[in-house]
């Protein structure tokens, strides 16, 4: 087993508020956070001093989306809609209101924004427009994050009855239903070469799942004590992170499945509270977390 070692680089503490999301920036070294503040900021992974305030909406934020081919950040503001800031201009250049639902994952492919939403829709606009191409209706309860593969031309949701749904890119009828947890499904990802889908639920199981086979249940594992908020890959793919409810975070091989460390507040002071967000960047392979507690944690993993 690899040794892998863990520094905290550092601790940003600009949010008044509960940090529920981070998303990667324009440049490998820029990213930027928002939550129950509704402050949306950038940062600088080279001047950590330097955090600037985008802009503040009235709600919280539990979701944003960088579209690099336009250079658009896009905000999910909860109970309003959508956002997009251009960030050359750094203006709104376009908004729509979804309804009062909150917004838990926004997604962009191909011009095309997936919107993840508390009432059980998921909403598919163009983002020229902000005309709505398609709203999948699939279930009463959250839908709480999205998948895309454009290999298997499937968009994945995880939803809070517990199923995983998988629906065709092309015309977004449903290919697969997967009672997947047995509660909550609160995150799913693909893993960079598409070869697996892993699914994290508030039932504190990862699970593995087979594309190219139906999406047959590969693995089921026990990885925290509580509920697994979100997971990331590292940027070589060869390794990715899970978050929790129990303020941990651990370090698994995405080749095995092992557990291969453990980051928490005895062992590294880490977060004291819910851990709601990971970024495995690109940038000098610095891992970020973003918690309940209103910071955001910089570590660096050295495997």
């Amino acid at each position: 087993m690899p040794k892998i070692e863990v520094e905290k680089i550092k601790t940003l503490a600009g949010h008044s508020d509960c940090v529920y999301t981070l998303e990667k920036g324009p440049k490998e070294n820029m990213f930027f956070s928002s939550g129950g503040d509704g402050v949306v900021a950038s940062w600088d992974l080279n001047d950590l001093e330097s955090g600037k305030v985008i802009v503040k909406v009235p709600s919280s934020v539990y979701a944003l989306c960088y579209y690099p081919e336009r250079n658009v950040l896009i905000i999910g503001q909860n109970f309003d809609g959508i956002h997009l800031i251009d960030l050359e201009k750094m203006t709104e250049v376009g908004s729509i209101k979804l309804g009062t639902s909150a917004i838990f994952d926004i997604k962009v492919l191909k011009d095309r924004i997936f919107v993840a939403l508390a009432n059980g829709e998921v909403h598919i606009l163009d983002i020229t427009t902000l005309e709505t191409i398609h709203v999948i209706q699939a279930s009463e309860k959250s839908a709480r994050s999205i998948a895309i593969s454009e290999i298997h031309e499937h968009l994945v949701v995880g939803f809070s009855d517990n199923f995983i749904r998988i629906y065709s890119l092309v015309d977004f009828s449903l290919i697969e239903e997967i009672q997947a947890h047995k509660i909550s499904v609160f995150t799913v990802r693909y893993s960079p070469d598409q070869r697996y889908l892993i699914s994290g639920s508030r039932d504190a199981h990862i699970k593995v799942w087979d594309p190219q086979h139906g999406y047959q249940l590969r693995e089921s594992i026990v990885a925290h004590m509580f509920a697994i908020n979100h997971l990331d890959f590292s940027p070589d793919g060869k390794h990715f992170v899970t978050c929790s409810m129990d303020k941990s975070i651990k370090v698994w091989d995405a080749r095995t499945f092992q557990l291969l460390k453990v980051i928490d507040k005895a062992r590294h002071a880490g977060h004291g509270t819910s851990i709601n967000k990971v970024l495995w960047t690109n940038y000098n392979n610095l891992l970020l977390s973003a918690s309940d507690d209103r910071s955001i944690s910089i570590w660096d993993i050295k495997i």
